[in-house]
């Protein structure tokens, strides 16, 4: 059964750090495209950072340039997203996906949906 497990969401203070994990299982890790993703309180899903089944990662969010990197172990089938310097505007849920091979940029593109992570960032 194919599943992708966010964790390592919760409460930190604004300049503060988190790392996310997603973990992966019932597929091919490491033919896929990581995606991370967030949807903000009242806002739509915006497509954050992904990795693509090479390594190289594309910036999908200008707002985390600088401040978050995207990363993957394919010996643990998890993806991570490093978070410093959070600000209060990056509070949302986070979720991860799976695309096959490369970020397309494009949601629809997602095979795989994680059930999502939160994070409150305050001031």
């Amino acid at each position: 059964q194919v599943q992708l497990v966010e964790s390592g969401g919760g409460l930190v203070q604004a300049g503060g750090s988190l790392r996310l994990s997603c973990a992966a299982s019932g597929f091919t890790f490491d033919d896929y495209a990581i995606g991370w993703f967030r949807r903000a309180p009242g806002k739509e899903l915006e497509g954050v950072l992904c990795i693509s089944s090479s390594g190289g990662s594309t910036n999908y969010a200008g707002s985390v340039k600088g401040r978050f990197t995207i990363s993957r172990d394919n010996a643990k089938n998890t993806a991570y997203l490093q978070m410093n310097d959070l600000k209060t505007e990056d509070t949302a849920v986070y979720y991860c996906a799976a695309e096959v091979d490369y970020c397309s940029g494009y949601t629809h593109e997602y095979h795989y949906w994680g059930q999502g992570t939160r994070v409150t960032v305050s001031s």
